[in-house]
């Protein structure tokens, strides 16, 4: 049991070289210019071993973009973190719009750039096509979970649907206007979550809207 327990933790590790490696190379390289030799290399392993953990270079992405989005490589969902089961347990709607943004961005400052790539490669292979949209609708039921929280909370403004909600929100904490924020515009992380948090509570809570000001 120990040999196997051994084995097991040498190939997590092998793993998590080859994800940190890939994430590296095709955010700067793209989806097209990076290929398993260069990840193999740059893991420290051999390009049979980077096929062998993932089958082709979509799945391998695929897995980039997953361990991106929740930080780790553990087998626990995004809204099954501790901090989601702490937002939904939250009773001011400010406590929950600023959490939500923060973590928001936590998230994206990892993940935006890889989505990045995806992306860009959905318009030539159909791999890719399918992993944008299932990435696209992996953000929609998150923000969408999210404004279920504020509409329990009974906090969304008059005539406003759970539905609209969501869109406001998608497009608001969009990795694409992210990216154009803290990239091109070169905001910090502080100033996007702060126009962030501004933005989202205009567009969903009630006039006036809570003050959302950290203390």
């Amino acid at each position: 049991m120990p040999e196997v327990n051994g084995l097991s933790r040498r190939s997590a590790q092998t793993r998590r070289r080859i994800v940190e490696a890939a994430h590296g190379l095709f955010a700067t390289r793209g989806y097209t210019g990076t290929t398993f030799q260069e990840v193999a290399d740059a893991a420290g392993v051999s390009a049979p071993t980077v096929y062998f953990h993932y089958g082709s270079k979509s799945q391998l992405l695929k897995h980039v973009v997953d361990v991106a989005s929740v930080g780790d490589d553990e087998p626990v969902p995004l809204l099954d973190r501790p901090w989601f089961t702490a937002l939904r347990m939250a009773r001011d709607p400010a406590v929950v719009i600023r959490r939500w943004v923060h973590e928001s961005g936590v998230i994206l400052d990892r993940v935006a750039p890889i989505l990045a790539v995806v992306r860009d490669a959905a318009a030539g292979d159909p791999d890719m096509a399918a992993q944008w949209a299932r990435n696209s609708e992996q953000r929609r039921t998150a923000h969408g979970t999210f404004v279920t929280v504020l509409a329990g909370l009974r906090a969304l403004r008059p005539g406003l649907t759970r539905r609209r909600a969501a869109d406001v929100t998608v497009a608001l904490l969009s990795p694409d206007l992210f990216l154009v924020l803290t990239r091109e515009c070169s905001w910090s992380m502080a100033r996007w979550e702060t126009w962030a948090v501004d933005h989202l509570a205009h567009g969903l809570l009630p006039d006036p809207p809570v003050k959302l000001a950290a203390p």
